[in-house]
């Protein structure tokens, strides 16, 4: 007999738990957009490369692309449809939209959901490729221009709003450290 190639999952998406069957092969991406009518996350590449159809699990981002629906079952979902809340939109949004962050949109969800999660690993003092002292005890890199290109160079534009994204992290993530005395402002990050 052989094997089974489709199972019932329970996703966990924006707070909210949804079962579905799914063959095994299905992408998160495509269970999110064809069979949970869940638009907001973008098929750009369909090979992990544009970064259009980042999502956050379990608060890290993912490109839903390459993961399996069935390996995000028990695991909590966050598309650009659940980032807003009742207060309004997430500060990722509102910066984005304040300084045009986009052009034609295609990448924003994307753009949007990966920031989050870049400003998240800058707070907890994780190093990147263009961190110039890795040392523990260097403590949080300062989050230059340099450090929010390629912490989101994963992330595409075929705009090339390039310039207005960069501000609009420097911008949301100034705005989440504000509290933290962080003297950080955007027209410093161009």
């Amino acid at each position: 007999m052989a094997p089974s190639t489709s199972s019932v999952v329970t996703l966990n998406i924006n707070g909210e738990k949804y079962t579905l069957p799914v063959d095994h092969r299905t992408t998160l991406l495509d269970a999110l957009r064809e069979r949970l009518e869940l638009p907001g996350t973008k098929k750009g590449c369909d090979q992990g490369q544009c970064g259009a159809c980042t999502v956050l699990i379990d608060g890290r981002r993912a490109v839903s692309c390459l993961q399996l629906a069935v390996a995000s079952e028990g695991r909590a979902i966050t598309t650009i449809e659940g980032v807003a809340g009742a207060e309004g939109l997430h500060p990722v949004q509102q910066a984005f939209l304040d300084l045009d962050g986009y052009q034609c949109g295609y990448c924003t969800p994307g753009q949007i959901c990966s920031a989050i999660a870049v400003i998240e690993e800058h707070a907890a003092g994780w190093p990147s490729a263009a961190t110039t002292d890795v040392r523990p005890e260097a403590g949080v890199p300062e989050l230059t221009a340099d450090e929010i290109r390629e912490r989101m160079s994963g992330n595409l534009c075929r705009c090339g709003a390039y310039v207005s994204i960069v501000q609009a992290v420097a911008r949301a993530a100034a705005a989440s450290t504000k509290g933290a005395g962080s003297t950080e402002t955007t027209e410093a990050v161009a």
